[in-house]
């Protein structure tokens, strides 16, 4: 068989893992931007054959909802999280202005 007629044979069968990965970052990513969360701030990117994914969301009910995602999508991957809660927090004085 020639290098030619190899390097065929490998790409009809299962798809190389890191193409594996992109696709299910990018369903990840459609998720997060389409569902009840709308979390476009959230970020997933493969790196060094993990995923990380990093970002700030409102309410530590959304970052839980963000984490389940994330765990459902990617299943046998390994994920590094970096998902961070935004204080929103009142004032407690009022802000002089000269």
């Amino acid at each position: 068989m020639s290098e030619t007629g190899a390097g065929r044979a490998h790409g009809v069968g299962h798809a190389p893992a890191t193409e594996n990965v992109e696709y299910r970052v990018a369903h990840l990513r459609d998720r997060l931007a389409a569902e009840e969360l709308g979390e476009l701030g959230v970020r997933a990117e493969v790196r060094a054959g993990s995923v990380v994914v990093t970002g700030t969301v409102p309410s530590t009910q959304c970052r839980e909802t963000v984490l389940r995602t994330v765990r459902e999508e990617l299943t046998g991957i390994s994920v590094h999280t970096d998902v961070v809660v935004a204080e929103i927090t009142s004032p407690d004085h009022a802000e002089d202005l000269p």
